[in-house]
């Protein structure tokens, strides 16, 4: 396991034994030279020749060069390269791919379908009304509002001006939507539906955009049509912030369409990042399938979950303490003790709990894992269950080849951007805790055929935890029957849930739901 940290590699060539111990120097002598066709003076020469160790060096160097020549693997162009290391295949290394812990779910025949009742022209020609969006925090809550972004400017009958991407005063990020995003796909996916413009026309462009900071939480479309039609009617631009939602879970069919084809469709990555995360993705596939795991064990997050690592009493103090200094950083429950938030499922799993789930769940000890989040609370320390139980364990920085990275090493959204598109594109993927990329990576991996994905049954699976009166056997048993149903299998969304991580029934199908609906 490597945490991302640059090392000095020393480079051997090795050579087989038998090569070696086949060239002595009577039997070489014996092989070149013949008295009966070398003359005297010419073998006295052969005989210093051979006896130089200058000549045996060379030697030793030319057959080790040979040997790795044909041993040439397509990922390294040295031998000393981190690739060569991670992905020379050989029958020991691969992936039993034939482990129950890779079986798909079984998809149930659902399938993307994204048929609108009506297309509105008169809403694409309309170069009246323009809505402009700033959106906020990591790369997928920017993700969720630049969805939401759009609806709304369908809802308002608007065309939408590229969202504007607000620094985030922790990352100091300053990507903007093209820097992450594929701005040209972006459009072209959704021009029949909302139009998107780079930025305001000259006609709008003086215009001091009329700021709206009052939207509720969950507000509906009627909602939204009745405080904004006029203003943007009367002044041609609104100006909205803080999206995170605002808008509705629950909208009308074409509404909520129009949210998977957004997410689903419209935001793709930047072609570079794209290409990247692709590469990595194919390293890690290498020798067979591999899991991933979303870990959130950074120290904020300990902090703000009102949660505990379990790393030492030391580690533990010094999240008590910030949580007493910084109160405000607690998300919500305050009134919960971390026993009861634990026991609730509220908080995130650490290395160990992470090590005994995915082992009762099957996962070979042979098992390629790559981890994405930032670097947990305690270092090395902190991850040292997951890596001794499971030693093929690598991140983005491990599988990258030098100077790969480097370009986008500063910017969190990029990186963030990485991990999203090697977990969305994993055989198995796990969170250790829910959040917006977990949540937004569930709803792909299901939009993309129902991919295995393991939802952690936290509250009911830690009082077996803590329970050290069951044997292996029992424990194992007691954990597959608690995550029989949260492996990725069709979910209808209900009431109140995001269909972008809920995507049946409202923009995927399957032979009895388009049946029923005729």
């Amino acid at each position: 396991m490597r945490m991302g940290l640059s090392k000095k590699h020393q480079c051997y060539i090795a050579v087989p034994s038998h090569i070696i111990n086949s060239l002595s120097s009577s039997h070489l002598q014996n092989m070149l030279l013949s008295e009966k066709k070398i003359s005297p003076s010419l073998s006295l020469k052969l005989k210093l020749f051979l006896t130089n160790p200058r000549f045996w060096i060379f030697l030793v160097f030319l057959f080790g060069f040979v040997g790795m020549w044909l041993d040439f693997v397509p990922f390294s162009q040295s031998p000393c390269s981190i690739s060569h290391e991670l992905f020379t295949v050989n029958e020991k290394s691969i992936v039993n791919e034939k482990s129950e812990f890779w079986k798909q779910p079984d998809g149930l025949g659902y399938r993307p379908c994204l048929d609108f009742s009506k297309a509105s022209r008169e809403i694409l020609n309309d170069k009246t009304k323009y809505l402009m969006v700033v959106v906020s925090g990591g790369m997928n809550q920017q993700r969720n509002q630049i969805v939401d972004a759009v609806v709304i400017a369908r809802i308002l009958e608007a065309a939408l001006v590229v969202p504007i991407f607000q620094v985030n005063p922790i990352w100091a990020d300053e990507s903007e939507f093209s820097d992450i995003f594929d701005l040209d796909h972006f459009k072209n996916v959704l021009g029949n539906d909302v139009r998107i413009v780079s930025s305001l026309p000259s006609t709008h462009v003086m215009t001091r955009p009329v700021e709206e900071k009052r939207t509720p939480l969950h507000a509906s479309p009627e909602w939204i049509r009745s405080h904004y039609t006029r203003k943007l009617r009367r002044d041609g631009v609104l100006l909205l912030r803080g999206l995170d939602s605002r808008l509705s879970k629950d909208l009308p069919s074409d509404l909520q369409k129009l949210r998977c084809k957004v997410a689903f469709h419209a935001l793709r990555f930047n072609p570079s990042i794209l290409e990247l995360g692709n590469k990595l993705t194919e390293r890690m596939r290498s020798k067979g399938p591999f899991l991933a795991l979303h870990l959130r064990m950074e120290k904020d997050v300990w902090v703000r979950t009102g949660c505990l690592p379990g790393l030492s009493h030391e580690y533990d103090e010094m999240i008590n303490n910030e949580r007493k200094r910084r109160p405000d950083l607690l998300t919500s429950r305050s009134n919960m003790t971390y026993h009861e938030r634990k026991l609730a499922g509220l908080c995130p799993l650490n290395a160990l709990e992470v090590t005994r789930l995915i082992k009762a769940l099957g996962a070979p000890k042979d098992a390629r894992i790559y981890w994405a989040g930032g670097i947990p609370f305690g270092g090395k320390e902190a991850l040292q269950p997951l890596t001794k139980e499971f030693p093929h364990f690598y991140n983005k920085e491990d599988l990258a080849l030098p100077g790969e990275l480097e370009p986008i090493s500063k910017k969190a959204s990029l990186m963030a951007a990485i991990d999203y598109i090697v977990c969305e594109n994993s055989d198995v993927f796990m969170p250790s805790h829910g959040g917006n990329m977990g949540h937004a990576i569930q709803g792909h991996r299901a939009y993309a055929g129902h991919k295995k994905t393991i939802t952690p049954n936290k509250r009911q699976m830690l009082p077996h935890f803590l329970n050290s009166s069951l044997s292996e056997s029992e424990f194992n048993k007691t954990i597959l029957d608690l995550h029989k149903d949260s492996l990725g299998q069709p979910e209808l969304r209900k009431t109140g849930r995001d269909v972008t991580k809920y995507p049946v029934p409202a923009c995927m199908c399957n032979s009895t739901t388009i049946h029923s609906s005729m």
